[in-house]
């Protein structure tokens, strides 16, 4: 698309594409972009779960990363992975360290789900 504006610029000839064109172009390429990002990020989710999988009922030193209506959500630095704190989240705050437990795995749906220990 750039290459055919471009091309036709320096050859003073008529862009190949209409306003209309190019504003229907960009969104769709938007979507795509969004599309491809929404697809990667369960990818990266999913890889996630099956890496802990195995690992039901160990635990873990984590931070806190995210407190929203959703619930509250934790990083485990070893193994790499992020879950939902369905358990014992009163009282944590963003940035807080706290003991947790791996309680459940949705390889599927890329959920991880830790109990505060």
């Amino acid at each position: 698309m750039t290459q055919r504006l471009v091309k036709a610029a320096l050859a003073e000839r008529p862009a190949p594409y209409s306003i209309d064109e190019l504003s229907r172009l960009a969104a769709h390429c938007t979507h795509q972009e969004d599309s491809a990002n929404k697809v990667e990020r369960q990818v990266r989710k999913s890889a996630a779960a099956m890496l802990v999988a195995s690992r039901l009922g160990d635990r873990f030193e984590a931070v806190v990363t995210g407190a929203s209506g959703k619930g509250t959500f934790v990083r485990v630095m070893s193994p790499p992975v992020e879950g939902k704190l369905v358990s014992g989240e009163q009282g944590l705050d963003v940035g807080d360290r706290v003991n947790v437990q791996l309680t459940q795995v949705d390889v599927n749906r890329g959920y991880i789900d830790f109990t505060r220990a």
